[in-house]
């Protein structure tokens, strides 16, 4: 196996599916800003902190996405993309 098959399996095995869990969690933070938001009701101190919850849900999936594509262009610019993960050959099926 050599270098650069060793770094692609990386990303495929830990990295890929370590951005798909922070995704996850930012959106699940964000979803629970939006109940705490509505539930909240008169209350502004809990409004408040839903629209905190938000304001974080939606900044950590920008995260998430811009490290994903950080890395995509550092596999592509040195030619270390071996294949495709295989959710996304599970996903174009």
């Amino acid at each position: 196996m050599s270098i650069s098959e060793f770094l692609a399996r990386i990303a495929e095995i830990i990295l890929n599916p370590l951005i798909v869990f922070g995704f996850a969690v930012a959106i699940l933070f964000f979803f629970w800003g939006i109940f705490s938001f509505v539930a909240s009701g008169d209350d502004p101190s809990a409004r408040e902190k839903g629209k905190s919850h938000m304001k974080w849900g939606i900044i950590g999936m920008i995260i998430m996405v811009s490290v994903f594509g950080i890395i995509n262009i550092i596999l592509n610019t040195f030619g270390l993309r071996a294949s495709q993960p295989q959710y996304i050959d599970r996903l174009l099926d």
